[in-house]
């Protein structure tokens, strides 16, 4: 059911397979080819444009008057969108198939020519962070530079772990030769596995879900192929996560951050102590939540146990069919019309205008994602599409995140960015709205049944699994300084964070001790995997709110994902009567999941 391989600049004709025409995305829409003239000359203008900004500014910031630092921000940004642009069309050229070379080299390429640009802006932001609070306080009276008061903000909270120009410099120019090429490493090694399932050779995307198709034996073939393949090249990630691990350690130390996860929740703007109360209030809903519902599903499946394999299968008497494109596109516009006609006239443009790649092939990217580019251009979304309910469910969450990703456009480049854990609230929420409208039409019981059992395992692989991910990170990190792990090191701690979290229902073989290696975001970005469970409990809380809520809240909801990353979370959540900093708040979350559980008990 794959479709041929696609050029790597343009997309060419959409495959038509069994599941109607798949969509192949337009990345002529950032530049028309690799090696295309417009490319070249926004790439000269950004080298051109950085020597003159540092030319100008360098050792001067701090004596610049309101208006005179607005207009430099100004600048500063200005050349900043235009070099996103240039690494937003490398990594997505890259990501249509990784197994071609020449997409490898063009990103490592355009990284090298970007960073060496970047290095000249550098100085900037680190001056800006020595301007005393007080005389930056009387230049914000000035109002163009007002304007940038939430991005003066997010920039000066890194202050205390902000290190000399020099070092800030280095840092930024070894990336390419350090972070980021382990990185590389690890998607273009997944992206050419290979898994021997039912006589033919597989991608990662396609074994993966083979872990949730009817035919149990398949189930358990897949899963033994993949911890043996993940077994075979085992040596290999553990190297990537003890290098990168090691190298978040050291920067982590000459910043200052006390412990590894501190970074992220800096970026992330939210306090150590909000994470640790939902890393808390999951972990103790272990045995209401996952050890309950397994242990129901154990017994759906025959038996007091449930193997692995079966954690994610179809149950035993749902027939799970086949969505065609045309069909899932026509289910999530109509739930997000039916909250608010802005919101899918959006979400149609995805469809219309050619944003959304959602076949799989050989080479191309695991997984799916929405990818924001620029707010002078349009995000992207990329999906491994194969017509099951979850593919509907992954459409409707990565289209949250594009409707999110085009309203805080609005707030420009350097402040439409949303910090990963607000990020994660669109697409869960886009989710919802499309689980609930395919509820609604769901009389049959037996349909109800395993609808509701498949978003609660959906909302379990969101929470309790990511805060299990995020918690197998804390242990790796935390032992990683103490010296190097071994991959059987790694495969008891993953073994153990699998174990507390599924609950005793689930059984696991020895193949399945390798199964950490395949996650990516331990990879590209460490500590990520929290930023899921705060999305999902925050939405499950936003949605009871919405039920209950009079006329006005999609407006609500809609002006708070215009503000992008210029409110933090409290802000954000305080006209919906929500406060992420209440200890009751994460239950309040987590008691839907538990409600479904409860409604899944009654049905037997």
């Amino acid at each position: 059911m794959t479709s041929p391989r696609p050029s790597p600049d343009a997309a060419g004709a959409p495959p038509q397979t069994d599941l109607g025409t798949l969509p192949t995305w337009r990345l002529e829409d950032l530049y028309p080819g690799r090696d295309s003239s417009e490319l070249a000359a926004d790439l000269a203008r950004a080298e051109e444009q950085a020597a003159a900004f540092h030319g100008a500014f360098a050792e001067k910031v701090a004596d610049l008057d309101g208006a005179g630092l607005a207009a430099a921000i100004r600048a500063f940004e200005q050349i900043e969108e235009t070099l996103s642009r240039l690494m937003s069309y490398a990594y997505l050229v890259y990501a249509t198939d990784m197994s071609d070379g020449a997409n490898g080299r063009f990103l490592q390429t355009m990284q090298e020519k970007v960073t060496t640009i970047s290095s000249r802006l550098i100085f900037f932001t680190l001056e800006i962070n020595r301007i005393p609070d007080a005389v930056l306080d009387k230049r914000l009276q000035t109002p163009a530079l007002a304007h940038y008061r939430p991005w003066l903000r997010d920039v000066r909270s890194f202050r205390p772990h902000q290190l000399a120009d020099d070092l800030e410099r280095l840092l930024h120019e070894k990336a390419v030769a350090g972070r980021s090429s382990w990185s590389r490493l690890f998607d273009e090694t997944m992206a050419a596995l290979r898994f021997a399932i039912g006589g033919r050779e597989m991608t990662s995307a396609e074994a993966l879900n083979c872990l949730s198709d009817r035919d149990g034996a398949r189930r358990k073939e897949a899963a033994r192929e993949i911890g043996r393949v993940l077994g075979e090249n085992i040596r290999l990630f553990t190297h990537i996560t003890n290098t990168l691990a090691k190298d978040k350690e050291i920067e982590d130390s000459w910043r200052r951050f006390d412990r590894p996860w501190s970074g992220r929740n800096l970026s992330n703007q939210v306090e150590d102590a909000v994470v640790d109360a939902l890393n808390d209030a999951v972990t103790d809903a272990y045995p209401r939540l996952s050890h309950r519902y397994y242990a129901l599903k154990a017994k759906w499946f025959g038996g007091d146990t449930l193997a692995y394999w079966d954690r994610n299968a179809p149950l035993p008497d749902d027939d799970d069919r086949t969505i065609a494109w045309p069909e899932a596109e026509a289910i999530v516009l109509d739930a997000y019309d039916r909250f608010s006609p802005e919101m899918a006239a959006i979400g149609r443009r995805f469809f219309a205008e050619g944003w959304i790649d959602a076949p799989t092939r050989a080479g191309k990217s695991p997984g799916a994602f929405a990818h924001p580019t620029v707010p002078s251009a349009h995000p992207y979304i990329l999906l491994n599409y194969l017509g099951k309910t979850r593919d509907v469910m992954t459409l409707a969450h990565e289209l949250g995140h594009g409707v999110h990703q085009v309203l805080a456009g609005g707030q420009g480049h350097l402040m439409a960015d949303t910090p990963l854990t607000l990020a994660e609230t669109a697409s869960v929420f886009g989710e919802m709205l499309t689980f609930q409208s395919m509820l609604s039409e769901t009389t049959e019981p037996r349909r109800r049944k395993a609808m509701l059992a498949a978003k609660v395992e959906d909302m379990l692989n969101t929470v309790v699994r990511q805060i299990a991910f995020y918690q197998f990170e804390r242990a790796v990190h935390g032992e990683r300084r103490q010296g190097e792990l071994s991959p059987e090191r790694l495969g008891e701690i993953w073994m153990d964070v699998q174990t507390r979290s599924l609950g005793p229902a689930l059984t696991f073989d020895d193949g399945y001790r390798a199964y950490w290696s395949y996650i990516p975001h331990f990879v590209h970005s460490p500590f990520y995997v929290y930023a899921y469970a705060f999305g999902d409990c925050l939405v499950n809380s936003l949605y009871a709110v919405y039920r209950t809520a009079e006329d006005g809240f999609a407006r609500r909801y809609l002006d708070m994902l215009r503000a992008g990353g210029t409110l933090r979370h409290k802000e954000l959540l305080a006209p919906f009567g929500l406060d992420a900093g209440d200890p009751g708040f994460w239950q309040q979350g987590l008691s839907m999941i538990e409600g479904m559980v409860d409604e899944l008990e009654t049905l037997g």
